[in-house]
């Protein structure tokens, strides 16, 4: 069953639950990165196109914006795609963005200052800024194992090294989620980080 909400990751709840989007009709959000939902769901931009928004999407791989066009077609919304790097938000005039989501896209990042500081430029003050991302403690182990492979904060930033990134780039982190799948019992340790932070000053 495809869901009606915004996805954050693999076996986790969606904004059904966690409700960190809010009302988004007639709003302008933008979704950074075309989340890898799994099938038969659909991608976030379409998602927020179904509840009445004014969707926006960038990412780099045209075959993946096909897949979204496609997707918006068949469920009969509009969805504005730019292909470009995540950064890239020039086709935003400043203070013009509701909301602005990210789902499992900003773990490889490289200049997530510059991206946080353009994010920060399209949002309307005090607007959101929702992430998810993978735990840096889970990135420690592989698949079905109990023994961390990596050091903490090796493959992914760590929680302190993001937090500052954001406080750096003008947020405030105002909801922090540490999030183990829902279809898991007793699992050792959470899979995904989901963040709110809100923008400050103009």
């Amino acid at each position: 069953m495809t869901s009606s909400h915004v996805w954050y990751g693999r076996g986790v709840a969606d904004d059904g639950e966690f409700r960190l989007c809010g009302n988004v009709t007639g709003k302008r959000p933008v979704e950074l990165g075309i989340a890898p939902v799994p099938s038969p769901g659909r991608a976030n931009a379409v998602t927020l196109a179904l509840a009445g928004a004014k969707s926006i999407v960038v990412d780099p791989d045209a075959a993946r914006i096909t897949e979204l066009r496609r997707q918006a077609e068949t469920a009969e919304v509009r969805v504005e795609c730019h292909q470009g790097e995540l950064a890239d938000l020039g086709f935003a005039t400043s203070g013009s963005v509701d909301l602005v989501v990210a789902t499992q896209t900003l773990d490889d990042v490289d200049d997530l200052p510059r991206l946080l500081r353009q994010v920060h430029r399209i949002l309307r003050p005090d607007a959101a800024f929702v992430v998810s991302l993978t735990h840096p403690v889970a990135a420690m182990f592989d698949p079905g194992t109990d023994a961390p492979r990596r050091a903490y904060g090796s493959t992914v930033r760590s929680i302190g090294e993001l937090f500052m990134s954001f406080e750096r780039s003008n947020f405030r982190l105002d909801v922090v989620h540490e999030l183990a799948p829902i279809t898991t019992r007793d699992a050792k340790v959470p899979t995904v980080l989901l963040l709110r932070a809100r923008k400050q000053g103009v």
